[in-house]
């Protein structure tokens, strides 16, 4: 035995990992094809990492479940996706002014144009590198964010059709994105799928015909048919959390694909009266024994859930107690507990081993499943499963 090489290998053991199971992503992906049926393309958003999944064991989780699209926000990102080398249909969207979309249009990547001016920019590109551009147009039909304005959409149009006259670029799509998906009475659904309509009507009558036509998100797929179009945009539902709380057909039957776990660091018992963590938010009021969790707020535990969050120790649950600080936080384990130093807590995952889910924290901390998965991340490692495989 070497024990120099055994306290290097104890040093390498991480605090904490994030496993991420590409079989789950596969799964959601064919359920949310057969849930919006035939005729319909599906586009797996990659976007932000793979929400925080991971960008490119995501994109090849899609594309062999039969994703016809992959979408991503920023330049970089497509061509992250074309360095790992998938060669498929992929849009990108989100762009400020000057940036080169030069390789991206060597690359064959779509890219979305919401002015005019945006549009000249794609077209230089494409003259520079002597390609016909892939541009797809987005109308920003009641989400005020981006996209063209409904008064700006004739010239857009307009000059996409002269540019695609002059075999500059070709209009592969026309977009917009919906602002209350999830709540199936809010006016905005309505008006937002007349607003399209209409901005298609506009396009229609200059000559463009684009490949696909796409205003549905996850939640916009999954409970409204009518805007499901010739494609639908799948982001948060492709990783197996609800895309519409509380709204969402059970019959779905999606599947978590992140585990965020750790193990504890040390295990203690304190007396009543003993105050817990920074500023004494909670004291004990009998004796009790509490854990430690070796990862914080730099690891993407939001600090407010202090007070709120749960954990999974052994199958049970467990309360986080006092203030989440950056590297640790301290949870109640009871007087009676067996738990030891070295035990796996899990902080969220499917639910099958007593554990929260991404879903509970969000409602602890007040916010939405999107936040808790995208900004975990920090110390924890990442660690890629394919448990139809049964290898990592």
């Amino acid at each position: 035995m070497n024990p120099a090489a055994d306290r290097i290998g104890r040093v390498n053991t991480p605090n904490a990992e994030l496993v991420v199971d590409v079989a789950a992503i596969r799964h959601n992906v064919r359920r949310l094809k057969e849930w919006v049926g035939p005729g319909v393309q599906m586009m797996t958003v990659v976007k932000g990492d793979g929400y925080g999944h991971g960008m490119v064991p995501a994109a090849r989780a899609a594309r062999a479940a039969g994703a016809e699209w992959l979408g991503v926000a920023t330049l970089e990102e497509a061509l992250t996706v074309r360095a790992a080398g998938d060669t498929g249909r992929l849009l990108c969207w989100l762009a400020v002014p000057g940036q080169d979309f030069a390789p991206l249009v060597a690359a064959d990547v779509d890219v979305t144009a919401y002015t005019v001016a945006e549009l000249d920019e794609i077209r230089a590109a494409a003259r520079s590198v002597g390609e016909r551009a892939r541009v797809q147009l987005k109308v920003d039909t009641g989400l005020s964010r981006g996209g063209s304005t409904a008064a700006d959409w004739p010239d857009l149009v307009a000059a996409a059709r002269r540019a695609e006259l002059a075999g500059e670029l070709v209009v592969t799509g026309i977009w917009s994105h919906l602002a209350a998906s999830e709540d199936q009475a809010h006016p905005a659904n309505d008006a937002q799928e007349k607003a399209f309509l209409d901005a298609l009507d506009v396009a229609e009558a200059v000559g463009l015909r684009p490949e696909v036509r796409h205003l549905a998100n996850s939640a916009g797929a999954v409970l409204r048919p009518s805007v499901r179009f010739d494609l639908v945009r799948c982001g948060i539902a492709s990783y197996g959390l609800d895309p519409a709380p509380g709204v969402t057909p059970a019959g779905l039957d999606l599947v978590p694909a992140m585990t965020a776990r750790a193990r504890l660091a040390m295990v203690k018992h304190i007396d009543a009266g003993a105050g817990v963590s920074y500023g004494h938010l909670w004291v004990a009021e009998e004796p009790t024994t509490v854990g430690l969790v070796p990862v914080g707020y730099a690891d993407g535990v939001p600090r407010h859930g202090s007070g709120a969050l749960e954990v999974a120790v052994g199958g049970e649950r467990h309360p986080v107690r006092g203030r989440i600080c950056m590297d640790q936080f301290v949870i109640d384990l009871g007087a009676d507990t067996t738990a030891q130093a070295g035990d796996e807590v899990l902080l969220f995952g499917t639910g099958a081993r007593g554990e929260p889910t991404a879903g509970e924290w969000a409602a602890w901390c007040d916010t939405i499943n999107y936040e808790i998965v995208t900004r975990i991340g920090g110390r924890f490692a990442r660690v890629v499963i394919d448990s139809a495989e049964g290898d990592a």
